[in-house]
């Protein structure tokens, strides 16, 4: 009876996994809701005759599709390999063609399908033709992953959210109608279903406006491709005939094009029309739509002056004859109330209509603006700002500072589309940052992206049900060139994909560092400019204070390699005869690791360096002394709060990680009281280096101990090199190493050079 109950249990286990054994080796991303494999496969024909029951309209759809599509399908009258039906009622079919174009949200069960794969047939079910696309894709990827033969299997699918998108940010940087195209081919095959197009902020106006031509006669060329050089020569736009014109627009046909290719693929393209800040383009070209304070530089229009309101119905007049999209993006983001709070009219609106100051102004003109779509059977998204001043009652948010600005607008009853920029900003670093290209802040890398839950259990069904889905953001202020774009967005919108698409209990991570370490591959011969996945060691730290050690652990973002190691060695090099990694180090007191990855023997990328310490100041007191304070503003950079500094987690590559502690604009300054006269060797602390935000090291660190804690003495000092100073990204250990002293008290001051940015994760005492 109990080996009865323990084989229940061992069942239960392997199916609540959610991976069957046949299709782990096949590369479905993202991965479907449940599968019902049987024994052996089918080699696909080379060419596959399919019957279906579309309409005529949907079947020219498709067979304007078919060109693109991986597998060579036929048509054929009677019996074929393929058979695709639409079980919808008429009205579902037609619901969801509407869908294709207009974007409106289908039903998650209308975007669903059941793949069936028989010996010689396949047959394909879905109530509308998004569906019957999507399972399309998924029978593409097994045919794909097992070079033209397929398991035997019933697959029944469905996504988790109903919104699954990327942004591209063309503003910056203008990518070409070309370009776009070649990335729909390839998002549409993860079932990436909605493409947030930037049109217009501060550095270029992307969208020609008849009514406005100098938008794009001017606005759309400025006098340097670098924003940086740009700003130095005053922001400045140009005409297309000026030997420094950098720059592009995109034509009334062009949109059509490009809407139309990717309906086809059933892709909404959401266009976003920057309202009221990041308007340095739009008050370029007409000066009278800007405030009457001093003039220069400004990013916002006025609210005040009428002739605004007639310019943005005027844009979105054009934006909605050229996009069917029910859905119209108008920013409102980062907007700075000081152009406002100088200006005349804008104070005379704020008058007129009784509103409580320049958040509710702002809030003004972005319900004037919903009200204006609202009357052309539109509605709005707007970044998570919009809630300030009050939000509009049709709106749908973006919430990018974090999820606090999602969570409050599901509360109060809106739909929101999550998009953290910890989880989901793809201009972020993805690997080291001294080993990649120029990006900003901090590291957004693939695992980071993978493990978002846009809607985790404690937001309950009430509130749960209005989080439409979730999108990775592409800015592109260091992304001059669709190449570095494409390294930038893939892999981690195909993480993006799985994240909107599969059910939590259908995400694994191991599974997907398999299916996506071949993926990778797949994308690159395929001509894209993915960033190939990390040749790097990555670690974590984790520490149990119940038994006093610290849990040391080493990974790999790719499945294909080994970790090979040296442990307190003077040989710091690991090789191919190192021990291999398998399980954590338990650490009681310090260890210093060096690891490094194979690939088929052969080291790749450089070891990774590792310290490890249950450091003697773990536990004890420790006070913030007079003028010194951590940022409050922003938990991610509390590190946890008081103790931080001495609570032995370390922090990651990536300073938003909520490990590492802020100071800003002042110096750290800590006195660390460790309970007992106590022997110690070793004070270091580490600091992060991200100068394009303006977090910089410090510019001297000084250590103090002190037996009484009244007397203190100097111990050391330690300053950067100018060469490390001058590095865009870099991490540092500042402090002293030496002969053991007797001492209890330890003040520890990192001192700036200016006032900034200084991150600072663990001081460690030893």
């Amino acid at each position: 009876m109990k080996f009865s109950k323990l084989l229940i249990l061992l069942a239960l286990a392997i199916s609540s996994s959610g991976f069957s054994q046949e299709l782990r080796q096949f590369g479905i991303i993202p991965y479907p809701e449940h599968e019902t494999p049987q024994k052996g496969t089918y080699k696909l024909p080379t060419e596959i005759s399919y019957t279906t029951n579309y309409t005529a309209e949907d079947l020219k759809d498709l067979q304007q599709y078919l060109p693109n599509y991986p597998l060579k399908l036929k048509a054929q009258q009677g019996k074929a390999v393929l058979e695709i039906n639409l079980t919808g009622t008429p009205q579902d079919i037609q619901k969801g063609r509407e869908a294709a174009s207009n974007g409106e949200y289908l039903p998650l069960e209308d975007e669903g399908y059941t793949l069936s794969i028989a010996r010689k047939h396949i047959k394909i079910e879905s109530p509308t033709t998004r569906g019957a696309f999507y399972a399309l894709q998924t029978l593409a990827k097994l045919a794909e992953d097992g070079k033209g033969i397929v398991p035997i299997t019933t697959i029944t699918d469905k996504p988790r959210f109903k919104y699954r998108g990327l942004h591209l940010d063309v503003s910056r940087h203008f990518f070409d109608i070309d370009f776009l195209k070649k990335q729909i081919d390839l998002l549409c095959t993860y079932k990436i279903n909605r493409i947030h197009w930037h049109l217009t902020d501060t550095h270029g106006w992307r969208l020609e406006i008849p009514a406005y031509p100098k938008l794009t006669e001017l606005s759309a060329w400025r006098t340097a491709s670098d924003i940086n050089e740009w700003a130095e020569k005053k922001s400045t736009f140009c005409t297309k005939d000026d030997s420094q014109a950098y720059g592009g627009y995109y034509t009334a046909d062009d949109v059509k094009e490009l809407v139309e290719y990717a309906r086809l693929r059933h892709v909404t393209i959401i266009p976003e029309i920057e309202i009221p800040g990041h308007s340095w383009e739009v008050v370029s070209a007409y000066p009278e739509l800007s405030c009457d304070d001093e003039p220069g530089y400004r990013n916002e229009v006025c609210i005040g002056n009428e002739k605004t309101f007639r310019f943005f119905e005027t844009v979105l007049d054009e934006v909605t004859r050229l996009f069917p999209s029910h859905y119209i993006h108008i920013g409102g983001d980062e907007a700075s109330r000081m152009h406002w709070k100088k200006c005349s009219l804008c104070q005379a609106r704020i008058k007129e209509e009784n509103l409580n100051g320049e958040d509710e102004l702002q809030s003004y003109i972005i319900k004037r603006m919903e009200k204006y779509l609202n009357s052309k059977g539109r509605n709005i998204i707007g970044w998570d700002e919009i809630l300030d001043g009050g939000l509009a009652p049709n709106a749908t948010v973006m919430s990018w500072r974090g999820t606090d600005g999602g969570v409050k607008a599901a509360k109060m009853k809106h739909n929101v589309i999550m998009t953290p920029n910890v989880h989901c900003y793809f201009d972020m670093y993805q690997d080291i940052p001294e080993t990649q290209p120029k990006a900003f802040a901090y590291v957004v890398s693939l695992d980071n992206v993978y493990a978002y839950d846009p809607a985790p259990k404690e937001f309950g069904e009430e509130f749960g049900k209005y989080i439409l889905g979730v999108q990775g953001n592409t800015w592109t202020e260091w992304i001059a060139s669709g190449s570095h774009a494409e390294y930038m967005i893939y892999p981690r919108i195909i993480a993006i994909s799985e994240v909107g698409w599969s059910q939590m209990n259908r995400r694994d991570a191991e599974n997907f560092k398999e299916r996506i370490t071949r993926e990778i591959k797949r994308v690159l011969h395929k001509g894209y400019n993915a960033f190939p996945l990390s040749p790097y060691v990555k670690s974590k730290q984790q520490i149990d204070r119940e038994n006093k050690c610290i849990e040391l652990s080493l990974s790999a973002e790719r499945s294909d390699v080994q970790i090979h190691y040296t442990m307190d060695s003077e040989d710091t090099t690991p090789t191919i005869n190192s021990p291999i990694y398998s399980e954590p180090f338990i650490v009681k007191d310090s260890v210093k690791v060096y690891a490094q990855l194979f690939e088929n023997g052969t080291p790749i990328g450089t070891p990774l360096y590792i310290r490890a310490d249950y450091h003697k100041a773990i536990g004890k007191s420790i006070t913030y002394n007079e003028k010194c304070d951590y940022y409050h503003k922003d938990k991610r950079y509390t590190g946890g709060g008081d103790t931080a500094l001495i609570d032995g987690i370390r922090g990651s590559i990536s300073y938003a990680d909520g490990k590492w502690q802020g100071f800003c604009p002042n110096n750290m300054d800590v006195t660390i009281d460790l309970g007992e006269v106590t022997g110690v060797h070793y004070i270091k602390a580490n600091f992060a280096q991200c100068k394009n935000v303006g977090a910089n090291l410090p510019e001297k660190v000084e250590i103090y101990g002190s037996v009484d804690g009244k007397r203190y003495m100097l111990i050391a000092t330690d300053e950067p090199t100018e060469e490390e100073k001058l590095k865009e990204t870099t991490f540092k250990e500042m402090g002293w190493t030496g002969d053991r002293m007797r001492i209890r008290y330890i003040r520890y001051q990192a001192k700036q050079a200016k006032p900034q940015y200084m991150f600072c994760d663990e001081i460690v005492i030893q």
